[in-house]
């Protein structure tokens, strides 16, 4: 073989590869483009949320959706249309929620789940942070006079369908010797009303749905959660794997409600902050470079997000805090500079 026709496959070789490197590259970057493209044309965000959780998704009495997992919802439509209006709410179940994201039915699950490996790894979505730390308890009526999880022996639990809790339960009474009799049910007011009716015992969920579920019981004062903490619950929104753009837009939607907290920014005094001498500052607010474009939006992506829906705390304290019926403690939400682990990158 001559030096020339060596020279020329190589030359051949090199164009063949970069032709495929394009071709993938554009084929990358449609699939990107997919989900903000499909939410601009409809013109609003379809948002998988639980059905009825207080504090976290739910309806108030003018139908209007609330909560912690719906503010998550209502940023991503603020960065996006700077509007946080623009939400389609679709409720579901614990057997749906998964599925509905997988089909394409929502464009993002913010609805108390679980991340967990089988969850990132086999069903085809991303977990995109997570919103609140939480872990599975027992509710117990007060009249059972039991004070910890391990009296619970021969009990009769009732479990929600399609959750964590069930595994989480067999592992624990397992791994103590103790014996159960699992009642289950398909949502979560069907357990609530499976422990009032005495159909069971003892009701198990993550803590922050026990403390939303008491208060749907007619002696809330009655029941009690009991000491014993079994399983880590990281609990977040998710989208479909293969759209990095907007597996971004999502992410960065709950990361900009976190540094906004931890820089001091709210709603009532994010226009003062504007002019800032602050680096840290003045990208935050799209006033120095344009850290929306990577996502496809706006250099204010940020400012949008705050100034219409609010910072993490802020959010957290409204929905399932001291400014709420429910009155839960900051404790692991809490920012990583007050002893929690909520913490997120820098806007840089």
């Amino acid at each position: 073989m001559s030096i020339n026709t060596v020279n020329s496959n190589k030359t051949t070789f090199r164009r063949n590869a970069l032709l495929v490197a394009a071709t993938f590259a554009v084929g990358i970057t449609q699939v990107q483009a997919e989900t903000l493209e499909a939410v601009h044309e409809r013109g609003e965000l379809k948002c998988g949320v639980n059905a009825g959780l207080a504090g976290f998704s739910h309806p108030d009495e003018k139908g209007v959706w609330q909560g912690l997992d719906v503010d998550l919802c209502r940023g991503v439509a603020a960065a996006i249309f700077n509007d946080p209006s623009k939400v389609q709410y679709i409720p579901l179940n614990a057997k749906e929620r998964l599925t509905a994201l997988q089909s394409g039915e929502i464009d993002v699950l913010s609805r108390n789940t679980t991340w967990t490996s089988s969850r990132d790894t086999e069903l085809g979505v991303n977990f995109t942070g997570i919103n609140y730390y939480d872990g599975q308890g027992f509710l117990v009526k007060k009249t059972l006079g039991v004070a910890s999880a391990k009296e619970l022996d021969g009990a009769a639990i009732c479990i929600q369908s399609g959750t964590t809790t069930e595994l989480n339960v067999a592992d624990y009474f397992r791994k103590n010797n103790i014996e159960y009799t699992a009642v289950v049910f398909d949502t979560p007011d069907q357990t609530v009303q499976g422990l009032e009716a005495g159909r069971c015992d003892v009701l198990t969920s993550d803590l922050s749905q026990l403390y939303a579920l008491r208060t749907k019981m007619s002696d809330p004062a009655g029941a009690v959660a009991l000491p014993e903490v079994i399983s880590k619950e990281p609990l977040g929104p998710s989208v479909r794997q293969g759209d990095d753009q907007w597996f971004n837009i999502v992410k960065w939607t709950h990361f900009a409600m976190l540094n906004a907290e931890e820089m001091g920014i709210t709603k009532a005094n994010i226009d003062n902050m504007k002019g800032s001498t602050s680096p840290d500052m003045r990208r935050f607010l799209g006033e120095d470079g344009n850290f929306g474009k990577g996502m496809g939006l706006t250099a204010d992506w940020a400012y949008r997000i705050i100034k219409q829906v609010g910072n993490y705390g802020e959010v957290f304290e409204k929905n399932v805090g001291q400014d709420s019926p429910l009155k839960i403690e900051r404790g692991l939400n809490a920012l990583w500079t007050d002893g929690g682990l909520q913490y997120a990158p820098p806007v840089r």
